[in-house]
């Protein structure tokens, strides 16, 4: 028997992301590692790199649902699922990733 009972991992779109972004009504959390997160991330992004989530989950907001992202998927599938299996209400997985919103000409934060 499996931990979570979930079919599948709740996903959203790049463009369903950047809609929520726009009204404010959600937090993305980059789970990539500090190396990939500085290469390019989604405006407003704070990253905690997959391994550390266990760790640090607790010092995480709850007043907003996450957008969990990675570069392409697969991360933010397993993350999203720890974060509802941790009580993180409405948290979902962005399709696609990092990578999904670059190739719609979004804009990435880079330093």
């Amino acid at each position: 028997m499996h931990l979570f009972s979930r079919l599948s991992t709740p996903e959203i779109s790049v463009d369903e992301l950047d809609a929520l972004l726009r009204n404010g009504t959600v937090r993305v959390l980059d789970v990539r590692e500090d190396w990939e997160f500085s290469r390019g991330r989604v405006p407003g992004a704070i990253n905690v790199p997959l391994q550390k989530l266990p760790v640090r989950a607790g010092q995480l907001k709850r007043d907003k649902p996450y957008a969990v992202i990675c570069e392409s998927g697969s991360r933010s599938r397993s993350a999203t699922d720890f974060l509802l299996g941790q009580g993180f209400e409405g948290a979902v997985s962005v399709k696609g990733g990092t990578s999904a919103w670059a190739r719609t000409d979004r804009p990435l934060v880079r330093a």
